[in-house]
């Protein structure tokens, strides 16, 4: 086998590599495309822990304030 030979085969079987790799990622995002998202549920955060953590929030951030004065 010449050195011609040996770099159409190797082209070749690159190719036909590439080809299933890529068939193979499209099925996996056809796959995860046809996937239902579920949206969070309502219930899952608390409106009190979040408004008291945003109030703790500011609270910091206006101490931070002064204290750079």
């Amino acid at each position: 086998m010449d050195v011609l030979q040996k770099k159409r085969l190797a082209a070749a079987v690159t190719a036909v590599y590439r080809y299933l790799r890529s068939q193979e990622e499209q099925q996996l995002a056809m796959a995860a495309a046809s996937r239902p998202v579920s949206a969070p549920a309502l219930g899952a955060v608390s409106l009190w822990s979040a408004s008291g953590r945003q109030a703790g929030m500011e609270m910091r951030r206006l101490l931070q304030l002064r204290m750079m004065r």
